[in-house]
């Protein structure tokens, strides 16, 4: 008796353990799956034209965000991007020439109150007081926010009198999650998290079709 008693016990607990373990097994592997979602940024297509007097940019990134980051706006914290382009001229004797350069700031918070996103653009700087001075979209999910984000469309780089049409001439282009906008604490932090580290470059060389 004593014995069928503790081989019935051998095989409950046996199998107790390895169902045990195999539900264990599969949460550890869903939230290594789901926190093992890395960050993208991408610059799928960059291009230039001239639309009356001006030169205008058109840029289209791929922008997904990874979990600490998603995690800090939903927390409360406000996310900021910045894009930038500069028009620079050819010298073979010298460091080439600056013409000008324009600048998009992206401010991006969670709204835990109405459960929206807001996202701020500006052409300057963001501070306390320049906020109202933004330009300010209310979206009902993260995906769309990033998208306007993502599309930066008719974006003037410069006018026509800038332009040179004897000189040879190009765009330099960034984007970057700008961690210098965080609070000191998270900008430490920040500095050894792949999530943090987003940011993009390219150039594009004008062609005389552009600058005419």
């Amino acid at each position: 008796m004593m014995g069928f008693i503790t081989h019935c016990w051998k095989n409950v607990g046996f199998e107790f353990w390895i169902r045990t373990g195999c539900l264990l097994g599969a949460c550890f592997l869903a939230l290594s799956q789901a926190w093992g979602q890395s960050a993208t940024l991408e610059l799928v297509n960059l291009r230039a034209n001239r639309q009356d007097n001006v030169l205008v940019l058109n840029a289209q990134l791929k922008l997904e965000l990874g979990p600490v980051v998603e995690d800090a706006l939903v927390k409360g914290l406000a996310v900021h991007f910045m894009a930038e382009a500069e028009l620079m001229r050819d010298r073979w004797y010298w460091f080439d020439r600056k013409v000008g350069v324009v600048t998009r700031y992206y401010r991006l918070a969670f709204q835990p109150l109405t459960r929206r996103w807001r996202l701020n653009v500006s052409s300057e700087p963001f501070s306390v007081t320049s906020l109202a001075g933004s330009i300010s979209q209310n979206f009902e999910s993260l995906n769309e926010a990033l998208g306007v984000i993502q599309r930066q469309s008719h974006w003037k780089v410069a006018d026509a009198s800038e332009l040179n049409p004897e000189a040879r001439q190009y765009v330099l282009y960034r984007f970057k999650l700008d961690v210098s906008q965080l609070p000191r604490p998270f900008q430490i932090a920040a500095g050894n998290q792949a999530d943090w580290n987003l940011q993009v470059a390219s150039q594009l060389r004008l062609s005389a079709e552009m600058v005419r």
